[in-house]
């Protein structure tokens, strides 16, 4: 889950990078923008919680 929270995290970068450097029209990418966030956002909670988790046993 790490590893995908990072890679999120990096497409999340470029495709902000995309928008703001009119490379690519914003109003395209802003819903992509906002689902990657999202993404970020549910990995970043599971990697906490599984963090926060003792082991059994």
């Amino acid at each position: 889950m790490s590893i995908a929270r990072k890679e999120a995290r990096e497409t999340h970068y470029w495709l902000r990078l995309l928008a703001d450097s009119d490379i690519a029209y914003e109003s395209r990418l802003s819903e992509i923008v906002q689902e990657s966030d999202e993404l970020v956002r549910i990995l970043t909670s599971i990697v906490k919680s599984a963090q926060t988790r003792k082991p059994e046993g």
